[in-house]
C-alpha cells in the first residue's frame, strides 16, 4: 500500500509495480572510442520512482 499525500488516503498500488522487467538503456554520451554507451538493466517501479538493478548475462551451457 502507498500513502497518497494529495488526498491523504491509503491506496492500493497497481500490480505491475512489483514486477522486474528487462530494459535496454542508452546513455546519451559517447565512450572513449566514440560509440554510444548502452546496456541492459532490470527495472521496476515502486509506486513513486524507478528502481534499477544490474543485469548480468550468463552462458546457460557453462552453468550446466
Amino acid at each position: 500500500m502507498a500513502f497518497d499525500l494529495t488526498s491523504k488516503t491509503l491506496r492500493q498500488r497497481p500490480n505491475w509495480t512489483g514486477i522486474w522487467h528487462l530494459w535496454t538503456v542508452i546513455v546519451p554520451r559517447r565512450s572513449i572510442n566514440g560509440q554510444l554507451v548502452y546496456g541492459k538493466v532490470w527495472r521496476r517501479h515502486d509506486g513513486r520512482d524507478w528502481i534499477y538493478k544490474k543485469f548480468t548475462e550468463y552462458d546457460g551451457e557453462a552453468a550446466a
